[in-house]
């Protein structure tokens, strides 16, 4: 009698191998890029860390039964034991197969981008997070402007490691997400030299209006707008006529750029002739609604988009997608009649993704 021949699970896929039924093995965040880089978005080329390498080196650690044995409630109890997890995993040793796809994946990337140093972000992604049910936005963390594949095997280690935050573990608890099918992928993903970045809601973060798309935009990095550390320039886009109906335009004080060191991110004071003045034009404000219309006709619902405009691409080509997920907000106010948790609407679309990530800024290293 032959026996079955299992095939092995993949441990690294290219964003163009992914797409959104493929969360088990991508999360939410890789299949997501991949879905729409096959949808024919502008998004940064990268790959994704598949749950498969998470699990081969977490598997003897029982992290699940640890986690699922506690009390959300009692927050010193949490804390020490995530404090512990986070150590455990960042200390296990990595197997061999993980370290090789993983390098040979950044290597193939740094090729294809012209640079053998190439800068990228290391994502967490999770198979629980961005759906329309349970949004993780912020809970697990990010490495921008990473270089060399030591270094990105290093952070890769770390975003799982965030599984375990005390923000994470104490969400889960709460919505009564089982930890047995929990799993880590993570994303790498080539950077984009922002000149400005932002987010954008397919629908009003104040209304629910779904006629509108609502523009956030900084200069520099879009961790400055995300994390609160400045406040953005907004605008008000029609869906129908592209009109902006509303613009306003902030005294724009900090910025997140790369350090000048070579890896990682500073913050530092805006130039005084770049403060009041719009970090994006109207025709760049005219490819981003286009942009938003077209991912959320093909996702069929509202959606929270991270852009970024890159200084060094050719105009027409320099609006990139970093990553889109189902709009929450809103989504859960129209669930309301199911009995399922309201939050409340807030005024700017990146006051919304600020309250997600609970005041905490995305990890800058």
């Amino acid at each position: 009698m032959t026996g079955t021949v299992v095939t092995p699970l993949p441990l690294v896929l290219r964003f163009a191998d992914v797409g959104r039924d493929d969360v088990p093995v991508a999360g939410g965040k890789g299949a997501s890029l991949g879905e729409l880089m096959r949808a024919g978005i502008r998004v940064p080329d990268g790959f994704v860390v598949a749950t498969a390498a998470f699990r081969s080196a977490v598997a003897a650690l029982d992290l699940g039964s640890r986690v699922a044995s506690l009390d959300p409630a009692d927050g010193d109890a949490v804390a020490a034991a995530c404090a512990e997890l986070r150590s455990v995993v960042e200390s296990a040793p990595l197997p061999p197969p993980v370290v090789e796809a993983v390098t040979a994946g950044y290597v193939r990337l740094a090729a294809e981008c012209g640079r053998s140093d190439l800068p990228v972000a290391v994502r967490s992604s999770a198979t629980s997070e961005d759906s329309a049910e349970a949004s993780f936005a912020g809970l697990q963390d990010t490495y921008l402007w990473v270089r060399g594949a030591d270094s990105v095997l290093h952070h890769v280690r770390r975003c799982w490691a965030s599984l375990y935050s005390v923000e994470s573990v104490t969400y889960r608890l709460r919505r009564g997400i089982p930890e047995t099918d929990l799993a880590m992928a993570v994303v790498v993903q080539e950077m984009v030299g922002a000149r400005s970045s932002g987010v954008m809601f397919t629908r009003s973060p104040l209304t629910g209006d779904r006629s509108v798309i609502a523009i956030d935009a900084s200069w520099g990095l879009g961790s400055a707008v995300v994390s609160g550390d400045v406040t953005p320039d907004s605008f008000v886009v029609s869906k129908v006529t592209g009109e902006i109906g509303r613009r306003t335009v902030s005294t724009k004080t900090r910025w997140h750029q790369p350090d000048p060191r070579g890896s990682g991110v500073v913050e530092s004071d805006v130039p005084a002739n770049l403060r009041d003045v719009p970090s994006i034009s109207d025709d760049e404000i005219a490819e981003l609604t286009a942009i938003a219309r077209r991912v959320e006709a093909h996702y069929g619902c509202p959606q929270d988009i991270e852009w970024a405009v890159s200084r060094t691409a050719a105009p027409g080509e320099s609006v990139f997608v970093l990553q889109s997920r189902p709009e929450t907000v809103w989504a859960e106010k129209d669930a309301a009649a199911a009995g399922q948790r309201v939050a409340a609407p807030t005024p700017r679309a990146f006051d919304h993704v600020f309250n997600l990530l609970g005041g905490k800024r995305p990890t800058e290293s």
